[in-house]
């Protein structure tokens, strides 16, 4: 390919044989693709020049010299990928907790009850099942055109939004907004990864932590603007323009590999089978957890099934993926290494516990402290500008020093000290406690979205940065939405104990309405009480939510302790351009089928040699040792 092609391609081609050149493949069902551009041995031939078998991975992910394509963007190109990048993580952050402060407007809009919780769950639910296989897309048919699938599901998603005119179709709706979103996320940080050097992504990664953090601060504020000023559609209707012109930017300026794999012979070398597993897995797993104590009784048929089922499901991917998939959604080799293992149980952690301070403290806020849905929003500012400042500065830090685990370890210390200091919140209104000790966690919370990502990437092999960074947009969302479950079941078992003490107070009927499964969606009810039965029930929920924050905060020392087996290792500032596409992903297959091989015969090489010494060892014991014969 000439220079004139590699830039318009927008990575710099080597001057040696390069396997992208011939990345359109015939790809048959047996034994991938065909073309000449593979083989096990013999020749190959690209654009004249001729190479024999499959050059190591290593030699496709070719550092950059100089003049690569990091180095030839402009600040301007920089600056307009990254506002393009930012604002898609802006729209899929903010449709997580916009809605939160429309949900009654909308129900009463809808005359619906049940489809209540269902609005904000079904952009959670699909958002997490969806993660783990837009990684693996990615990797087959190249990051732009991946992205920009995302980025058109999430714009039709939210024009369904918009216009829906019944429940079922909005909850639906939500549900093709959530596979978008998800895909949106993921894609932009695989994107960083793939535009910038190990050393210089931390303070992209550090952005797109900071726009995420805002973006689910304000949602609750718009979404409470939108509902009450203007109509609640808008708050799906923002998402349109902002989208048209993300997609038209991305189409202009963003330049990766883009391999041009037909979409059939993709289509066939997709794992299915592990995508359906995980998708089906999580949806199971999750909404068993999303039914229990609120639809269905925790013993029940339904829920124990669900959740059974799910974890029988969880297994059957795992089993497909080390032994069957061809190109597996999420290989397990990820798994080989204790600081990736340390990496991902501390992001697990962290999304645990950080759900917490956007999900509970706004219940805080209005059942104990009387603060209406979106003043509740204003008071967690604290939290969310403190979050989003300290993301921004860890990804510089790391940038200027290279060193990925202080952040780490200090935010997760600052976490666990941050929400330990929740506990404390009482049913008076301190200001200064309310506002410092969310500093305090929210200082924690932000080095953690982004540095844990960087130690995981600089432990796998380029050609896995891909699905490695799914993996773990699949692991937060997972945690979050598991947290939620669980916190959710802490709480209305503390305010279950609180039912007598409810009952000598308020009476039956508001001491149940105000215990166990019904307490979360009976705020609204505390101020409607007189003044001393008004101070029980605030107490009650004081407490409960005391205990909620004793359970987070022991996760979050898990969590800190976990991030202590991260291993350093210093940051490459060389940028490696990255190739994808089906031929990438067949010599990866192949390369590593013969480093498993050549493993296997050094182990057996060492077995025979080890028996060897113990054969030797046993004839000189006999004195069977035959004179002159040299000994192992």
């Amino acid at each position: 390919m000439d220079s004139k092609k590699a830039d318009e391609a927008g990575t710099q081609r080597p001057s040696t044989v390069d396997r992208a050149d011939a990345s359109t493949p015939s790809f048959s069902s047996k034994d991938g693709p065909s073309n000449e551009s593979i083989e096990e041995s013999g020749h190959r031939s690209v654009n004249g020049v001729e190479s024999t078998g499959v050059r190591p991975i290593a030699a496709q992910q070719k550092v950059a010299p100089r003049d690569s394509p990091e180095s030839q963007r402009s600040t301007l190109q920089t600056v307009i990928i990254m506002l393009s990048l930012c604002s898609s993580v802006f729209l899929a952050a903010l449709d997580t907790t916009i809605v939160t402060t429309a949900l009654p407007v909308i129900s009463e809009h809808f005359q619906s009850n049940a489809g209540y919780t269902w609005i904000g769950s079904a952009y959670l639910l699909a958002n997490a099942a969806s993660t783990p296989s837009w990684g693996k897309f990615s990797d087959i048919w190249g990051r732009k055109p991946i992205l920009l699938l995302a980025a058109a599901i999430f714009f039709i998603g939210s024009t369904l939004c918009a216009t829906s005119v019944s429940i079922g179709m909005l909850i639906a709706a939500r549900a093709v907004q959530g596979v978008g979103g998800g895909g949106l996320i993921i894609l932009v940080n695989i994107s960083i990864s793939d535009l910038f050097s190990m050393r210089n992504r931390g303070k992209f990664f550090g952005m797109v932590g900071m726009v995420w953090a805002l973006a689910s601060a304000v949602g609750p504020i718009l979404g409470g603007v939108f509902s009450s000023l203007v109509s609640w559609r808008w708050c799906f209707y923002i998402n349109l323009p902002i989208t048209g012109v993300v997609f038209i930017l991305l189409t202009i300026f963003l330049h990766l590999d883009n391999p041009k794999t037909p979409v059939w012979d993709g289509l066939k070398a997709m794992d299915w089978a592990g995508s359906l597993a995980i998708i089906g897995g999580t949806l199971m797993l999750l909404l068993g957890l999303e039914f229990g104590g609120i639809t269905h009784p925790w013993g029940s048929a339904t829920v124990i099934c669900l959740i059974f089922f799910g974890i029988i499901t969880a297994g059957l991917f795992i089993l497909n993926e080390w032994k069957f998939a061809r190109y597996p959604v999420m290989p397990l080799r990820l798994f080989n290494h204790h600081s990736n293992i340390a990496a991902l149980g501390t992001c697990f952690c962290h999304g645990f516990v950080f759900i917490a301070g956007t999900y509970y403290l706004p219940l805080y806020f209005q059942a104990v402290l009387g603060a209406t849905p979106l003043l509740s929003g204003v008071y967690l500012l604290p939290l969310a500008l403190s979050l989003s400042f300290v993301s921004a500065a860890s990804g510089i830090f790391i940038k200027k020093t290279g060193k990925y685990l202080p952040p780490i370890w200090f935010g997760m210390f600052l976490m666990t000290l941050g929400f330990g200091l929740f506990i404390d919140f009482g049913r008076e209104a301190h200001w200064a406690k309310i506002i410092i000790f969310q500093i305090i966690a929210g200082v924690g919370v932000g080095p953690n979205f982004q540095a844990p990502l960087i130690a995981l990437q600089n432990f796998v092999a380029p050609r896995d940065i891909g699905v490695a960074t799914s993996t773990f947009g699949f692991i937060r969302n997972l945690s979050t939405s598991i947290s939620v479950v669980i916190g959710g079941v802490v709480f209305q078992n503390e305010m279950e104990k609180k039912y007598p003490r409810l009952l000598a107070t308020l009476g039956p009927q508001t001491a149940g309405a105000l215990s166990g499964g019904s307490a979360g969606a009976s705020v609204g009810l505390v101020d409607q009480l007189p003044a001393n039965q008004k101070i029980v029930a605030r107490q009650a929920y004081s407490e409960s939510l005391q205990t909620m924050f004793i359970m987070y905060v022991t996760f979050s020392g898990l969590g800190l302790f976990i991030s202590l087996f991260i291993s350093h290792k210093n940051l490459n500032k060389e940028h490696q351009v990255t190739k994808t596409g089906l031929v990438e992903e067949e010599a990866k297959r192949k390369e590593l089928q013969e480093k498993k091989k050549e493993s296997r015969e050094k182990i057996s090489e060492e077995k025979r040699a080890s028996n060897e010494v113990l054969r030797a060892q046993a004839r000189k014991e006999n004195g069977e040792v035959a004179p002159g014969k040299a000994e192992v």
